[in-house]
């Protein structure tokens, strides 16, 4: 029978324990006792990253924002990245559970589920270190360049250790991510910076700055 109540401190532990130790975290992680726990894990972890990117579109050290949207921009983030959160745990088993298939491993949802919440915790650690790409645009995508490869990392371990996939097979998969994250990431890296560039050297900008003024009086 599944548990009604969610223990708080055990995701505060789980949480951790997927961060230091995953091979250990997944080979003991639990893949059944109902979706309602790793819905409520994928919802935390949307409200802790979108709090974070509230926090760094008041500040103005968001890419997204800056300081000429602020805070009304930022509330939008917070529930975008809750709703985002909640709707990518589903989208995100599915895919998850493509991948175990192809590995040969569980392709039982509920146990799919449970690995793609643990791997949402990755969602406030990129929120967390989102200010960087405000403060310098180049270290922000080497930065996310890394989150992401760590979260793939997170993912072999939960494919090979909670759904049983075959370690070689998922290891091609996760290879062929990692080299399809990193040339997406630098293509709109790429894109970005021309379009900094184009921006630096009109006069939108300053309107931008303006209106923001006029905002704020």
């Amino acid at each position: 029978m599944a548990n009604s109540t969610f223990d708080f401190n055990a995701f505060i532990k789980e949480s951790k324990d997927v961060l230091v130790s995953p091979k250990t975290y997944f080979s003991t992680m639990k893949t059944t006792g109902g979706i309602a726990e790793p819905l409520i894990k994928a919802t935390l972890y949307g409200v802790v990253a979108g709090l974070l990117k509230l926090i760094w579109s008041l500040t103005g050290l968001s890419i997204t924002t800056g300081a000429l949207f602020g805070g009304a921009v930022g509330i939008m983030l917070l529930l975008g990245s809750i709703i985002g959160a909640i709707i990518g745990l589903f989208i995100g088993a599915v895919i998850l559970l493509v991948i175990s298939a192809i590995t040969k491993g569980s392709t039982d949802f509920e146990a799919n589920v449970r690995v793609t919440a643990a791997v949402m915790i990755i969602m406030p650690i990129s929120a967390l270190l989102a200010f960087v790409t405000g403060l310098n645009f180049t270290a922000g995508v080497i930065i996310g360049i890394a989150v992401n490869i760590f979260a793939l990392y997170l993912m072999y371990h939960g494919l090979v250790e909670a759904l049983k996939a075959n370690a070689g097979s998922a290891k091609v998969v996760i290879y062929i991510l990692i080299a399809l994250i990193v040339l997406i990431m630098l293509f709109t890296f790429t894109a970005k910076r021309k379009i900094q560039k184009q921006f630096d050297n009109t006069d939108f900008k300053e309107l931008l700055e303006d209106v923001n003024k006029d905002a704020n009086n």
